[in-house]
């Protein structure tokens, strides 16, 4: 089970604003270059994205589907690597005090080799992948997002 969390310091709707740009995944997305919206107005259920993967020198088309959205709060999406198979990844965007939010990435193969190859290895590799693009989303939200006051706290 591949699950790993990032404190992000900025609002769960701040964070929400950059899961919900097709644009931006490759900023924070490990493995994926380049991204286009294809079907539907993501990141409604069945919208998609279609990007190219690079695993080292392995590269090949992708595409991620959403299966459930609920803003700010939850995108799970179900991704699709060709021969690599698909796998479900959930992104949870809890509330964490005041003005920050703790992101939850859970990922579990589904189908094909993915799915047929997973064991522990597989989820150490996913732990690492994870790591890091955490790190990087939080970056481009707290990049891309203004700090507000602490409510209560008069504007500056």
């Amino acid at each position: 089970m591949a699950v790993r969390h990032q404190l992000i310091e900025r609002s769960p709707q701040q964070v929400w604003t950059v899961l919900a740009e097709p644009a931006r995944y490759p900023e924070w997305v490990v493995g994926v270059a380049g991204s286009a919206p294809g079907r539907g107005d993501w990141p409604r259920v069945g919208s998609d994205l279609r990007y190219r993967v690079v695993l080292g020198p392995w590269k090949g088309d992708g595409r991620t589907v959403v299966r459930r959205s609920e803003a700010p709060h939850l995108l799970e999406l179900e991704a699709d690597s060709g021969v690599l198979g698909t796998a479900r990844i959930a992104v949870e965007v809890r509330p964490w005090g005041e003005q920050d939010s703790l992101v939850i990435v859970d990922e579990h193969p589904l189908r094909g080799a993915a799915g047929s190859l997973h064991n522990v290895a597989v989820d150490a590799f996913i732990q690492i992948r994870h790591r890091s693009m955490l790190k990087r989303l939080a970056n481009v939200v707290e990049r891309s997002a203004p700090r507000g006051p602490a409510p209560g706290q008069p504007h500056s």
